[in-house]
């Protein structure tokens, strides 16, 4: 058994390490045997000198088991889940989730808090009055088991190692490292006992991996370490280079996840990445044969209601109100300017800085900055203008959702310089890559 300064100084140099000496560390980052200045070494060694597919599987391994293992082989489908890297406009997990539950899977979604320009599911369902994110584990099992999906936040011994190296790697820059974010990633899916992963890797302005080739070697990645760590684990790349949907914020989001459940509205891009998501989950399940008859079930979870039936089953089991897909207006937060913003000049869209739109909802105080920041859930941005729409006196750039004039102007002059005009007619690129 190695020092851990010995393990670190091997990395430095481009060794591999062996299973034992990725043990070690995680295991001493969990019980504090490994202190904070050689956490961020390790990490920082890791980020330099990366990692082989061998060495990826051994470290999501080791923060797996640094914490409880969770077991679903008691239910009587498949226990699926679904991973986004992030964006803005990416509700995806809601609808995704009770329509996946619709069509026999089991969804135990333990997701996350938004940071930066990126939303997050749990802030999103802070929105709902209610809706407890972090039950009981007895609670969870319960509502998994009888709605058929629940989606609440990471329990403290879930990974516990992730949780510490991950404050690391924060404040040390080296988050932007493949194989730490595929054992951050995988680690925590991995202890949640599945038996299907689907993950949604962005690439485009508003992803956190930019670069198109970055993004699909961060795809190539999580498909190779979840499987060889018997996760089977299916990729697909999804474009982000404008909004996902059209509205950004926490409630409003919400609200707009509840017309694409009910019909009231179904937007064609938002819609085309939950239902390949959904498939792709539910071929990773067996519960079809092909992706044509995935993508049939999941079109009929939605047009037959059976996928809201699930969603407010899951939503009434978690402590919030039965009544809100039929009157979500008696209980989302609403706030009390409510206002478009025109461009400057009419055009056509000809580029979106994403980026730069998530940041307008986090200037409004939709988003945070710091994990301790608070989150005003009523704020953020509607009927956002895509791609190649034209924009003018007669179409906004987007309506702005805001608590104080000074939050406004701060929103209006960020939404503004995210949209580039002219008059090239926009060919986009396809929505959805197999990775």
């Amino acid at each position: 058994m190695r020092l851990p300064q010995e393990i670190i100084a091997a990395k430095r140099d481009g060794e591999r390490l062996s299973v034992n000496d990725i043990r070690q560390m995680i295991a001493g980052l969990t019980d504090g045997a490994v202190s904070e200045g050689q956490a961020a070494a390790f990490a920082m060694a890791i980020f330099f000198r990366d990692m082989d597919a061998e060495e990826r599987v051994a470290l999501t391994l080791a923060m797996r088991d640094s914490g409880t293992v969770l077991d679903w082989r008691d239910l009587p489908g498949p226990a699926l889940d679904k991973h986004s890297t992030g964006g803005v406009g990416d509700t995806v997990s809601l609808p995704l989730a009770a329509a996946v539950a619709a069509c026999g899977g089991y969804v135990p979604m333990i997701s996350g808090r938004g940071l930066g320009h990126t939303g997050g599911t749990l802030d999103k369902l802070d929105a709902v009055p209610g809706y407890v994110t972090q039950p009981g584990i007895d609670l969870f099992r319960h509502v998994v088991r009888e709605a058929g999906c629940a989606i609440i936040g990471q329990t403290a011994d879930l990974a516990p190692a992730d949780k510490r190296l991950y404050a690391i790697r924060d404040v040390t820059g080296t988050v932007e490292s493949i194989p730490l974010i595929t054992a951050s990633i995988l680690s925590k899916k991995l202890a949640a006992g599945l038996s299907g992963l689907a993950m949604d890797v962005k690439f485009g302005s508003g992803a956190f991996m930019r670069d198109f080739d970055k993004a699909q070697a961060l795809a190539q990645s999580l498909s190779d370490v979840g499987n060889g760590a018997s996760l089977p684990t299916r990729a697909l790349l999804t474009d982000m280079s404008e909004p996902l949907a059209s509205a950004a914020g926490n409630a409003l989001e919400v609200a707009y996840a509840l017309d694409h459940l009910t019909g009231r509205r179904r937007e064609p891009r938002f819609h085309e990445v939950t239902v390949a998501l959904s498939a792709e989950m539910l071929l990773l399940g067996r519960l079809a044969a092909t992706r044509e008859e995935a993508i049939a079930k999941i079109e009929d979870a939605f047009a037959s209601g059976a996928a809201a039936e699930r969603f407010i089953h899951m939503i009434a089991a978690l402590g919030g109100p039965a009544d809100l897909l039929e009157h979500p207006e008696r209980h989302f937060p609403r706030a009390p300017i409510v206002r478009p913003v025109f461009s400057d000049r009419p055009g056509l869209v000809e580029a979106i800085d994403t980026r730069g739109v998530g940041l307008a909802v986090v200037a409004l105080g939709g988003g945070r900055t710091r994990p301790q920041d608070e989150i005003d859930h009523a704020v953020g941005i509607t009927e956002l203008a895509g791609l190649g729409d034209r924009v003018g006196p007669d179409r906004p750039l987007g309506i702005i959702h805001a608590r104080s004039e000074a939050g406004f102007d701060a929103a209006r002059i960020r939404l503004k310089s995210a949209y580039r005009r002219g008059e090239v007619a926009v060919t986009r690129g396809p929505l959805i890559i197999p990775a």
